[in-house]
């Protein structure tokens, strides 16, 4: 066993003593679990819609035998005019449900695993999770990271797992011109940002190396891992010392957002108002703090979802505030305000696939048009929005699942509009991402790739999220599976990922001189030129400063 292990014992439980307490874990599988770690004051009562306050008392001895609480969800819209949207949002909005995912405002806390026997001065790296869901639902309860530390130990590379608790929805990612007012924005990236300095401050105890933390995320976890790296501009030390030095974003980097006062922002904070009963409050922002908890969440949840026909359109997101984001991502990106690490950066072949499947109405290219314009951009001319289109070949052949003939098109429009949302908010996008990185600090080496290792799954193809099961948990355990994972670990170590990785595995070169992806199927792995659907990039790339979520 490696030499930072100790011989592992049959104890079911297992502690460690942190400043704040005596924290009680379990065993399992060789892994040791520590969930429901608190760091920060219940953000309840008058610490709703605010700021995470640093916990500072004692937890005393403190049971964190389980995975955690989970943060208010909204798994779908209680709002619309979708009746079973509607209805399955107001099912899981009931307090049953709410008991059964220990869903609860009293929710910021952290969940580490680690190998079983790990010595506190073993300086392992640390793997930092931020989960995903559409900045609306997620939680460490879901993800399990037992199987990929095993792997690392297998690997003789053990390290330590760290997932985040963050307020997501209306809890996290309200804005408003009363929010920015009040100090109130963009608080579920502000619950990330302590968990990083809760990390500073405890993981050493778990035997983990403050130093060596990568930060990992996917979908709105990886839109989150690059704005970690361009909070307040960049500024990413604590205690004069850095949160992070490297990154790995599955299928997410920046969204180019309108602020956080702007009309899309505003409207859904007077919607929330509305459906709280609060419109004629003289303080609406105070009256949704007071409001008791089942009428803030429904209210939170009653505007649209990302599992319904507006998509991709969110109702919640990091906004610019000016401050804890400067100015939008893709702007502090492009001006190089960010801190910049090593990193890795890819997307599922067809991300756009599983956003496209509630708009059967689509059945030509002026529905098209209309749909793209009236739901995502209304505020620039339609003609732009043409343009968009247009740059997209129509034939059923060319659109996502790609690769798929004339087979999948479960509507008309469907695989072109997959296509288009799969690049403007992932794929295309984190080309245009890497673009501008390589050019703000051309020495800080990056690697990207395109997963097309679920080719072949009917209508979704390779799918988005597709890679939680492959990469995370490798419930497939099949070449993809086994070489991302080792790929994954060795970054961890040397932030490198060939470095130690296993002959069976090609060298993955950078995404510098010939921009190529590694692209992963399930049984093989190739190289593959990151300019396809060259035209469309270069017309989002043009209209970046209009097409604004």
């Amino acid at each position: 066993m490696y030499s930072a292990l100790t011989p592992l014992k049959r104890a079911t439980t297992t502690s460690v003593v942190i400043p704040q307490g005596t924290i009680i874990g379990s065993v399992s599988n060789g892994v040791e679990n520590y969930g429901g770690i608190p760091f920060a004051q219940a953000p309840e009562g008058n610490l709703r819609l605010k700021p995470p306050q640093r916990l500072n008392t004692s937890l005393g001895t403190f049971d964190a035998t389980g995975a955690g609480p989970s943060c208010p969800q909204m798994f779908f819209s209680t709002g619309g005019n979708d009746l079973l949207i509607s209805v399955l949002g107001n099912l899981i909005n009931t307090p049953l449900f709410q008991t059964v995912t220990d869903q609860r405002e009293d929710c910021l806390t952290m969940r580490v695993q680690r190998p079983a026997g790990t010595k506190s001065d073993a300086k392992l790296p640390v793997l930092f999770w931020i989960f995903g869901g559409g900045f609306e639902l997620g939680s460490p309860q879901m993800y399990d990271a037992s199987s990929l530390i095993s792997n690392g130990v297998d690997q003789g590379k053990p390290f330590i797992f760290v997932s985040v608790n963050y307020r997501t929805g209306g809890f996290g990612f309200l804005g408003g011109k009363e929010v920015l007012a009040d100090g109130a924005s963009n608080l579920g990236l502000l619950d990330q940002r302590m968990g990083l300095e809760w990390v500073q401050d405890n993981i050493a105890a778990f035997g983990g190396d403050p130093e060596k933390v990568t930060i990992w995320g996917e979908s709105a976890g990886a839109i989150s891992v690059f704005d970690q790296m361009a909070l307040y501009g960049g500024d990413n030390t604590y205690n004069g010392k850095k949160l992070f030095r490297a990154a790995i974003m599955n299928s997410g980097s920046v969204v180019p957002a309108n602020p956080v006062d702007g009309v899309q922002a505003q409207n859904i904070y007077n919607t929330v108002v509305q459906e709280a009963g609060c419109a004629s409050a003289a303080d609406t922002l105070a009256c949704l703090r007071s409001a008791d908890y089942d009428t803030f969440l429904h209210a939170a949840n009653s505007v649209p979802g990302i599992l319904s026909y507006t998509s991709v359109a969110l109702s919640y997101l990091p906004r610019p505030d000016g401050k804890v984001l400067p100015d939008s991502p893709d702007v502090l990106a492009r001006n190089g305000q960010y801190a910049a690490v090593p990193m890795i950066i890819g997307d599922q072949e067809d991300e756009g696939t599983l956003f496209s499947l509630f708009q059967s109405n689509l059945t030509n290219t002026d529905e098209l048009v209309d749909y793209i314009w009236k739901v995502f951009f209304p505020a620039v001319d339609r003609d732009d929005v043409v343009g968009l289109v247009n740059s997209y070949d129509p034939s059923i052949t060319a659109g996502s699942p790609f690769n798929t003939g004339i087979l999948n098109n479960i509507y008309p429009e469907f695989k072109r509009l997959a296509a288009i949302l799969g690049d403007m908010v992932f794929t295309l996008t984190r080309r245009i991402f890497l673009q501008t990185t390589l050019s703000a600090n051309p020495n800080v080496p990056s690697w990207s790739y395109l997963a097309s290792y679920d080719y072949g799954t009917p209508i979704l193809g390779t799918f988005h999220a597709s890679d939680i099961l492959q990469v995370f948990y490798g419930i497939l355990p099949n070449y993809a599976s086994k070489a991302i994972q080792s790929y994954y670990i060795s970054f961890v170590y040397t932030m490198d990922p060939n470095d130690g990785t296993s002959s069976d595995f090609p060298q993955w070169p950078q995404w510098k001189d010939n921009r190529d992806l590694m692209q992963f199927w399930n049984n093989k792995s190739n190289l593959l030129a990151d300019n396809f659907r060259q035209t469309a990039e270069e017309y989002i790339s043009a209209h970046a400063d209009i097409f604004l979520i």
